[in-house]
């Protein structure tokens, strides 16, 4: 238990450093990323939403990896268990790393400015501390003792945590529909029936299975993944979205807009979100499009823009690093006359963005009828 605790603990440590030298050589080489840009690119996350589809019809008990996979990791039971933990590292520092940006993003922003060998070592620490819940059960193995005794209900429970991995390729499908279109979604849809149907045949007749059939369930499986390849080209999107009932009314972000608007004395909430940040999502529907909230952007003739991350933008990026950000969320409300943007945290609540905005100047006369 202690050894797959340290091995877990050495998956996120050696993602965190993977994903860091990416950032870093890019930015060597001229090109900027951004904390999470893993989930920036639509066949990442189509690739993501096929293994936890995978992963949550094992739980189900649609199929079970058996003998082939067993085999996988030699005669040795014991390096199957440490390959299983270390992957479990890799995997969680992949998918997790958008997640941890709302607590870490000033720490990012600050240790892509620095050298290359403080910004591993600073990387390899958040990757300590991320796996550090996990290491210290391993090695203070006494505190599992105070969990239910093994029995029965623990294939109950290991079905139970399927639903997590479906909601989370739900997700990871809303997503791809943010970074491409609808027919993207349908075709990933599409490719996981042909996978589900994979993994059906392999559970299916596990005990009678022969080279025709694995070949078969093969071929099941790479015609899904084939199927739900999403296209490399760029979803085109409108320049202003139209605002429901009750919400704030979006337009899309850009520097000039920035400059424009406060130039002619109104000032401007920017809003740096991605569709695969869940902090966002939450806080634009718990603070941004509250009422009492929505009612003060309006009465102060403040202009909503969204600048979305949901795919590579180096302008968006060059924005956030002058930001001293490299991460979403980012909240930054523009004052005419003020050289620089208040930054909100993280982490919102209608009362802190009604105090923010209660510090601007009251609107001119006529700048709160509008938001264009």
């Amino acid at each position: 238990m202690r050894n797959q605790g340290l091995i877990f603990t050495a998956g996120v440590l050696v993602s965190f450093l993977v994903l860091a030298g990416i950032m870093l050589a890019f930015r060597a080489a001229g090109s900027q990323l951004g904390w999470g840009f893993q989930l920036q690119s639509p066949i990442v996350v189509m690739l993501l939403a096929t293994l936890f589809f995978v992963l949550a019809l094992n739980l189900s008990g649609v199929f079970e990896w058996g003998a082939f996979a067993q085999s996988l990791t030699s005669d040795l039971s014991a390096r199957g268990r440490y390959a299983d933990a270390f992957l479990s590292g890799v995997l969680a520092t992949v998918v997790a790393t958008p997640c941890t940006a709302p607590f870490m993003g000033a720490a990012v922003g600050f240790t892509l400015t620095q050298s290359a060998a403080l910004a591993l070592a600073i990387f390899a620490t958040l990757g300590f501390g991320m796996a550090l819940p996990v290491l210290l059960l391993s090695l203070f193995p006494a505190q599992l003792k105070r969990l239910p005794r093994p029995g029965a209900w623990m294939e109950t429970f290991k079905q139970v945590l399927a639903f997590p991995l479906y909601a989370t390729v739900a997700w990871l499908a809303w997503v791809l529909g943010a970074q491409a279109d609808l027919d993207a979604v349908l075709a990933l849809l599409v490719g996981l029936v042909l996978v589900a149907m994979a993994a059906w045949m392999l559970g299916r007749w596990e005990q009678q299975r022969g080279p025709w059939l694995s070949a078969l369930a093969a071929l099941f499986a790479v015609a899904g993944l084939v199927i739900a390849w999403p296209s490399s080209a760029p979803r085109t999107t409108a320049d202003a979205e139209g605002a429901r009932a009750g919400e704030l009314a979006w337009q899309a972000w850009s520097p000039e807009k920035v400059r424009e608007i406060t130039a002619s004395g109104r000032p401007v909430f920017v809003d740096f979100t991605a569709a695969w940040c869940v902090t966002c999502q939450v806080n634009k529907r718990v603070a941004l499009h509250n009422a009492a909230v929505v009612k003060e952007f309006t009465s102060r003739g403040v202009v909503a823009l969204k600048a979305d991350w949901t795919r590579q933008d180096p302008r968006i990026t060059r924005a956030l690093s002058d930001l001293g950000r490299n991460a979403v969320p980012v909240y930054a409300l523009y004052s005419p006359g003020d050289e620089a943007p208040r930054l909100l945290p993280e982490v919102l609540s209608p009362s802190l963005v009604l105090e923010e905005l209660a510090r601007l100047p009251a609107a001119k006369s006529g700048t709160a009828l509008t938001q264009r």
